[in-house]
Formats: C-alpha cells, sequence, structure tokens
C-alpha cells in the first residue's frame, strides 16, 4: 500500500484531484476554463458525494479530476479510496479543498490493497502525492501493520498453520530485534496450558504457543494477545460447510495484534511490548476434546466444554491467564470470537468490552478520531450466572441463558483470567471485510489497530 504514496520530487506531470460540492462545482470547473466546464455540462456531472470524473483543461494543461466530496461529514473520511480501484495509472496531486485530507490519502491508500501472492495483479496501480507535511514514517508504520494483518487473514490455511503463524511472529520481532520462544505440542501440557493443547491436539499440525518481546524492561508493559485458530472446524460440534467458507480468518485476532505490534515496533515506541498468540487448528480425531469434557487451566479453574466450537476462548484463557501473571499496565486480547458480536453490531463495527472507565473513553475517542469504528458492550456480571456448570468452576459456554448475550458471556469467561492487569481491555473482531468499501476491500481485515496504535502513543509516546 506504500508504494502507491509517493513525495512531490518523485512525480513526473501530476494529475491534479479536485475537491468539488454541488455548490461549488461551477466555480471550479470556470476557473480552469470553457473546456472543461463545457465537459461537465456534457457529462451531466453534478458532484455528488462519492462521484468522479476525469476532464479535459487544454492541451497544454491535459486532464484534472472532480471528485464529489460532502462537507457536512456524512459520508467516509476514507471516501477518496474510491478513486483507488477506478482511476488509470499514474501520478496524482490533491488539491485544497478535502476536508481532512491525511485521511482522505490514508484512505486512498487503505483501498489500494491488493492480496496478489496466488495470482498475477498486471494493473497499473494510481500514485498519490503526499501532501508537504505529513508524517511519513508514521504513514508507512501504519500501512505496513494494516497490510500485515491482512496478509495474514487472506493466507490459505494449507500455507498458514499453527507453525508458520508462529514463526511470522518470531519473524517479526527478530526483524525489530526482539526475542522470544515457542512451545510446541506435548510440552504445552507440561508448561501449564492444557487448553490451548486440548483444542490443537487433534490437528496433525501441532498445537503452540508463542511468547515474544520487545523494548526496554523498565517501561511501562503493554501485552497484547491474539487468538492464533488458523481453521475452525468446529470439532466434535462440526461447522456446516457454509459455516466453514470463511474459518481461514479464525486467526484474525492474532493477525491484528501483529499488525499493531509491527506499528509499535517500527515507531519505537516507549514500551516494553509482549505478545502471547495460541497456534492451534481445532481438527476433528479420536484424540479431539468433547462436549463435557473438564479441562484444567493454567490458572487453576476447571472448565466444563458446552461445545467444541466455542474453542477461541480456551486457548486465550491460558494465554491471558499468562499475560496476566506479570501484571501489565495494559493488557489488550483481540479475537474473532462470536458469531453473536455479528448479529447485534455486522461486520464493520467491533465490540470491545472493559472494567476500566478511562481507558473505554480513551478507546471511543481515538476510534472516531481515526476513523477505525467501535462500540462499548458492557461486562454485565449478572450474566456470569449463564456460564454456571455442576460439575466444574466454570462453563465456557452460555448453556443456561436461551442463547442470549452470547459476546457478553464470552467475554465474562475472559475476565475470569484477568486480574492483576492493571487495565484489560478484550475486542470481539469480525477480521474481514465482506464488501469492497472507502478504506476497506474484500477479504482480511484491520478492525482496532489503527485506533489503539494512537492510543498507546497517546498513552505511553509522548511522556
Amino acid at each position: 500500500m506504500r508504494e502507491v504514496l509517493i513525495s512531490e520530487t518523485e512525480a513526473e506531470f501530476p494529475v491534479s484531484i479536485y475537491a468539488v460540492t454541488s455548490q461549488t462545482l461551477d466555480e471550479v470547473a470556470s476557473d480552469l476554463g470553457e473546456i472543461t466546464t463545457d465537459w461537465v455540462r456534457i457529462n451531466s456531472y453534478t458532484g455528488a458525494p462519492g462521484s468522479s470524473l476525469m476532464v479535459p483543461i487544454d492541451e497544454e494543461a491535459g486532464s484534472a479530476v472532480f471528485f464529489g466530496i460532502d462537507e457536512s461529514g456524512a459520508s467516509s473520511p476514507f471516501a477518496l479510496g474510491s478513486l483507488a480501484a477506478s482511476l488509470p495509472g499514474g501520478d496524482y496531486l490533491l488539491e485544497d479543498g478535502f476536508p481532512d485530507a491525511e485521511l482522505a490519502v490514508l484512505g486512498f491508500a487503505l483501498s489500494s490493497y491488493r492480496f496478489t501472492e496466488y495470482r498475477k495483479n498486471g494493473r497499473q496501480q494510481p500514485r498519490l502525492i503526499v501532501p508537504a507535511g505529513f508524517d511519513l514514517e508514521r504513514l508507512d508504520a501504519v500501512l505496513e501493520g494494516v497490510q500485515l494483518a491482512r496478509d495474514l487473514i487472506n493466507r490459505p490455511p494449507n500455507d498458514l498453520g499453527p507453525e508458520e503463524l508462529a514463526s511470522a511472529i518470531e519473524e517479526l520481532f527478530t526483524t525489530h530485534g526482539g526475542s522470544g520462544s515457542v512451545i510446541v505440542g506435548d510440552d504445552l501440557l507440561e508448561r501449564g496450558f492444557p487448553m490451548v493443547h486440548a483444542v490443537g491436539c487433534a490437528s496433525s499440525r501441532e498445537p503452540r504457543l508463542a511468547d515474544y518481546v520487545w523494548g526496554d524492561e523498565d517501561d511501562p508493559k503493554v501485552t497484547l494477545v491474539g487468538k492464533g485458530v488458523i481453521f475452525d472446524t468446529g470439532g466434535l460440534d462440526i461447522k456446516p460447510a457454509s459455516a466453514m467458507t470463511l474459518m481461514k480468518k479464525d486467526m484474525g485476532g492474532a493477525a491484528n495484534v501483529m499488525g499493531l505490534a509491527s506499528m509499535i515496533m517500527a515507531l519505537k515506541l516507549p514500551v516494553r511490548l509482549r505478545v502471547i498468540v495460541p497456534c492451534v487448528e481445532n481438527s476433528i480425531s479420536g484424540n479431539a476434546f468433547r462436549p463435557g469434557d473438564v479441562l484444567a487451566s493454567r490458572k487453576g479453574l476447571t472448565v466444563e466444554i458446552g461445545n467444541t466450537d466455542a474453542e477461541g476462548r480456551l486457548v486465550l484463557g491460558d494465554a491471558l491467564a499468562l499475560a496476566d501473571e506479570e501484571a501489565p499496565d495494559l493488557l489488550i486480547d483481540m479475537a474473532t470470537l462470536t458469531g453473536a458480536a455479528r448479529v447485534a453490531l455486522g461486520p464493520d463495527l467491533p465490540p470491545y468490552y472493559t472494567d476500566d472507565e478511562e481507558l473505554a473513553e480513551e478507546i471511543a475517542l481515538v476510534a472516531e478520531a481515526a476513523n477505525d469504528p467501535l462500540w462499548r458492550l458492557p461486562l454485565w456480571k449478572p450474566y456470569m450466572k449463564y456460564l454456571d456448570s455442576r460439575v466444574a468452576d466454570i462453563n465456557h459456554i452460555n448453556t443456561s441463558g436461551a442463547g442470549f448475550a452470547g459476546s457478553i458471556t464470552a467475554a465474562l469467561f475472559l475476565s475470569r483470567f484477568v486480574e492483576a492487569a492493571k487495565s484489560w481491555v478484550h475486542f470481539d473482531i469480525y477480521g474481514w471485510s465482506p464488501s469492497d468499501q472507502p478504506g476497506k476491500t474484500v477479504g482480511g481485515e484491520a478492525q482496532a489497530i489503527r485506533g489503539l496504535f494512537d492510543l498507546i502513543d497517546e498513552r505511553y509516546g509522548k511522556k
């Protein structure tokens, strides 16, 4: 994505992009000359928000692009992204008039993403000149983090198993001078991760847990935990075929925390960063865990299995317990956890859960400013009763609430594994864009991490 953004010195004969509205269109066209005015009239162009028109100017100046904006702010700040797929190859320059030029440029870049590893992409991409004064280093870091998350989610599961996901984490941290380790197979039992082992042991690809750190040990501890289920069959409670179509994205939580970690390390924020990812495949064989099983956990809680298709919260439970042991300043977990979250809020608006009121407000503010939409849902303690078990300390799914509050009860389950962290927040993301939108293309999606990067920078980077 970064390659579509260039400095003015790299451009040769750029085409100007003018922001217009139905009120300003005639004036802008008139300023460019009679040829432009006639072309606008012939094409019945009105400057409607999100619409565009390539217009001639004269023989010397060539052409320009008109792009309709909505000054009321009703349309997406990323609306300019729609041009990324429609403009012919060449260099383009934003003229004055865009309400938020920085978000317009970011939207253009995000919309330029293509996952081309398994196919040829011969189309020449348009390139956008970044206006003077932009923080290109920060923009680079954000785009690289988003691309990393999208690339990982889009990769097919035959090429991205637990081992490959753990290797990707190792490569990311090694590149930035971090270090860590990976616990594999039966060693998970010896090292105290029984739920990670139980979920992943039925696969021919051994489960593992990656644990990597970066930064000064004396800096504030920021720990990221991501669900790394590289494919979810549902286990013995097997999913129907239609529900398996997108299950390669079930490691979207891991991909997103890696994207966020990439941003943090690229800009060297003054934090001690830790990333913990359980990397498993929820498969089916004779040793698969069963409904009715009771599993031990790293936390010491015994967990009754209500449904093997709710495996993500199990592996996160062990990982969160490990993260919590050192009482980090900020503990963030991300997971493609529940269909209930999608029913409640749809694919584009992930819910988040925290009891830290100050943190909740900060997240809401940075998400809005970054055009990275999020919505807080409550950790409603009375619903904890839905997780009661007659044979264990807790059931991992809602077995007594008639299917109500699925995303909330999943978050409540995870909360049982966090006690010492100064602040904890859980994100139930979708990790996928089902349609092309400004700033998004169909496929794997980075959700919440641009806003979270801003939050971590504001909390710790400016101190």
